[in-house]
């Protein structure tokens, strides 16, 4: 059962209009459509500029969408007023990409963790106090280190704590916005391993958007390969990865680095004159779309 569905979404920023130039109207998402089941990791993948991080934000209306619907547990979210959105995000958080730039300087770990709570209004002092422990402990960290400044934990640790406060209220939907991008190598791993960990525990539904095709392969069950703000291909991990259809698919996909040293790498190059960017997404195979 489709937890997330997301149809025909549009978001146009202005851009210019200072004294020198008219305002021109640049399309970040250009009507994309997919469905989230409950429980699945569904994969948005794309360089940098084809759309997916904006279609994540505008999903949790971060940024407020141009036109197009989003239904989360078949209520339309883009209909909600300023009040009943607020108790709708209690169920959508986001873990954003840069653990660095996403948590307060200037605030201790318990007071990011509880900084949900408190919007919300949820328990007493004493009751948030206990909250941040738990999921302090539920991601891996110490609680002891709760009073701490962000500035006196690593990289992987800090994008724990963005975890932590995305869980803090027991949501159902996550948007996982490149969220071990940032992170050395070696604690990736570490990271991934605790997003299916408390996939699995708090039976968590994730959108992940990641330019790491590798990843996806490994945790996505279905994913959407995005180009200038449109889906170009969607279906199966497997069977995209194991036969795209789309030429940027190809493109992506030959460029990922090929762990046999002695293998040489077929590099598919990309003609953006070979293929129509406006042509829709058609079935090519079961429950495989691809707008070729």
């Amino acid at each position: 059962m489709a937890l997330v569905e997301v149809e025909h979404l549009t978001k146009q920023f202005a851009r210019g209009g200072g004294l020198l130039g008219g305002r021109t109207t640049v399309t970040a998402v250009d009507d994309v459509s997919f469905a989230i089941d409950q429980g699945e990791t569904f994969g948005l993948v794309g360089e940098s500029g084809s759309g997916k991080t904006t279609t994540g934000r505008c999903i949790l209306r971060l940024i407020e969408p141009t036109g197009g619907s989003v239904r989360f547990a078949g209520e339309d979210v883009l209909a909600c007023t300023s009040e009943r959105m607020r108790a709708v995000r209690r169920d959508m958080q986001i873990v954003f990409q840069d653990p660095y730039a996403s948590l307060n300087p200037r605030m201790r770990a318990r007071e990011i963790v509880e900084e949900p709570l408190v919007i919300h209004r949820l328990g007493s002092r004493d009751e948030r106090r206990e909250r941040a422990a738990e999921l302090f402990r539920l991601v891996g960290l110490d609680a002891a280190h709760l009073e701490r400044y962000p500035h006196q934990f690593s990289g992987g640790q800090r994008q724990r704590i963005g975890l932590a406060r995305a869980l803090a209220l027991h949501p159902k939907f996550v948007v996982l916005d490149e969220p071990v991008s940032a992170l050395d190598v070696s604690v990736q791993a570490q990271v991934v391993n605790l997003l299916m960990d408390l996939q699995s525990r708090l039976q968590l539904t994730y959108l992940f958007v990641a330019h790491d095709l590798r990843l996806v392969e490994h945790i996505c069950r279905r994913v959407a390969v995005m180009y200038r703000g449109r889906i170009v291909e969607m279906g199966r991990t497997a069977a995209i990865f194991a036969s795209p259809q789309h030429p940027y698919t190809q493109a992506l996909l030959s460029a990922v680095p090929q762990l046999d040293p002695d293998r040489r790498p077929t590099r598919a190059p990309l003609d953006p004159s070979a293929f129509d960017p406006r042509a829709d997404l058609r079935e090519v195979g079961a429950g495989h779309f691809a707008a070729v």
